[in-house]
């Protein structure tokens, strides 16, 4: 059995209990989060959020790319969120390599150059990391100065997160 098989099957239990479907479209707590995709961060838990009370946006790095600011965007001017939070992590794979090494690596693994994704957004350290990703969002002329955005690290060995200031 596959894993998407595996995960196929919780689902059919996890519907059978399912009582959430009277949940509004908009969150309750007004809050869109852009984290990264590391499988060792459950936002929901670590920001002590239920179903339905924030917007969750996960990509590689936790980057503000044009399709998460597309996110936050409809996040607040559609879903009527008023803060955002940007949250990177303690060992990040992002850190780990340099864009155009990892597109001569892909390129020579598979003999094709693409034209997409154009970058891959690694950076070097975590706390400039978190301020440009504050700085693209804060900065884009469709999210009204009056949202609040904040930048945070995840420890991902004591579950703490510490705010980076912007």
């Amino acid at each position: 059995m596959s894993v998407i098989d595996e995960v196929l099957e919780a689902n059919k239990t996890y519907a059978k209990g399912f009582t959430l479907g009277h949940l509004p479209m908009p969150p309750a707590r007004k809050l869109a989060v852009l984290a990264c995709m590391d499988a060792r961060l459950t936002v929901s838990q670590l920001l002590g959020l239920k179903t339905g009370e924030a917007h969750i946006i996960r990509n590689a790095g936790g980057v503000a790319t044009e399709d998460a600011l597309r996110s936050l965007i409809i996040s607040h001017h559609l879903l009527g969120t008023q803060e955002f939070m940007v949250i990177n992590h303690t060992d990040c794979g992002m850190l780990t390599f340099k864009d155009d090494d990892l597109r001569g690596r892909l390129q020579r693994q598979t003999g094709t150059a693409t034209v997409a994704p154009v970058h891959f957004y690694s950076f070097t350290r975590l706390e400039d990391n978190v301020r440009e990703q504050i700085q693209r969002i804060k900065s884009h002329p469709w999210i009204p100065k009056h949202v609040v955005v904040r930048g945070f690290i995840y420890d991902v060995k004591t579950g703490k997160l510490n705010e980076v200031a912007a």
